[in-house]
């Protein structure tokens, strides 16, 4: 199993471009799956840059509706015809928006005209082979703070809190991409029904929100609980809280960036 990383925040290579959003290509010896598409088409010139043929991926993973994990999706259909996408669908029905600064819209713009290509998923299930499809994950552990800063229009055009029933996660032998875990790693990885080695995704865990003091009882949990299992992070994961979290998980947390290849 291999995963590249080819839109995030950061990189450590000159030749990529950086934005905030997350695309990352998983290749199992099964299926090419692209978890989630970044805010462009900068996934696009990146896998270009780094010889990845982006034509004969077989699935999308699209983890929720905001437009820094789904906005390149309607590029990538147009430079591949065979694709399936897994999305939930209130993904695909919600207006999303973010109170960070002013308040502005963070949905995402979907292809038109692709019904027959969409998988949509409103609960957790096998979608193919070994590709399994977390849904509605139980809020039975601490949210991330940061999830007070977003939200979604209901049916009388109010902003509410957004409660992320739009967000899904990825379980693919072993490994579990998290998208943003708006729904919070431990809530998600409680909802993962298989055996987990590899947990990649961001964290939504930003700075300034979650006290050091709550940052390492976390990782704390996290390294008690699943002493076997090795996290990687980046997007929406700030700088300070990684640094906090890696002082007590040590070797567990590793972080990526564009560019970072990983075999497992």
């Amino acid at each position: 199993m291999k995963w590249t990383v080819l839109s995030d925040n950061r990189t450590n290579n000159a030749l990529l471009e950086t934005e905030h959003g997350l695309s990352i290509l998983l290749e199992t010896d099964k299926h090419r799956i692209l978890l989630d598409t970044g805010s462009s088409d900068m996934f696009i010139r990146n896998a270009k840059r780094l010889g990845i043929d982006l034509s004969t991926v077989d699935y999308v993973f699209i983890s929720h509706g905001h437009s820094d994990h789904a906005g390149g999706l309607r590029h990538f259909m147009k430079i591949n015809d065979k694709a399936k996408v897994i999305v939930s669908p209130d993904a695909m029905s919600g207006k999303y928006f973010s109170q960070r600064g002013n308040l502005h819209s963070i949905t995402a713009e979907w292809p038109q005209g692709e019904e027959e290509r969409i998988i949509l998923i409103d609960h957790t299930q096998e979608v193919a082979d070994d590709i399994h499809v977390i849904a509605h994950i139980p809020q039975k552990h601490p949210m991330p703070k940061g999830n007070t800063h977003l939200f979604v229009e209901n049916g009388e055009g109010n902003y509410v809190n957004d409660d992320f029933r739009h967000e899904l996660a990825l379980y693919v032998d072993g490994l579990l991409f998290t998208g943003c875990a708006h729904s919070g790693l431990e809530n998600i990885l409680a909802a993962c029904p298989c055996p987990v080695h590899t947990v990649v995704g961001g964290f939504h865990l930003l700075d300034g929100h979650e006290t050091e003091e709550e940052l390492a009882a976390l990782a704390q949990r996290l390294k008690a609980k699943y002493p076997e299992t090795h996290f990687y992070t980046s997007h929406c994961t700030g700088d300070s809280v990684y640094e906090v979290m890696k002082s007590v998980m040590g070797d567990q947390l590793q972080s990526f960036s564009c560019g970072t290849v990983t075999e497992i």
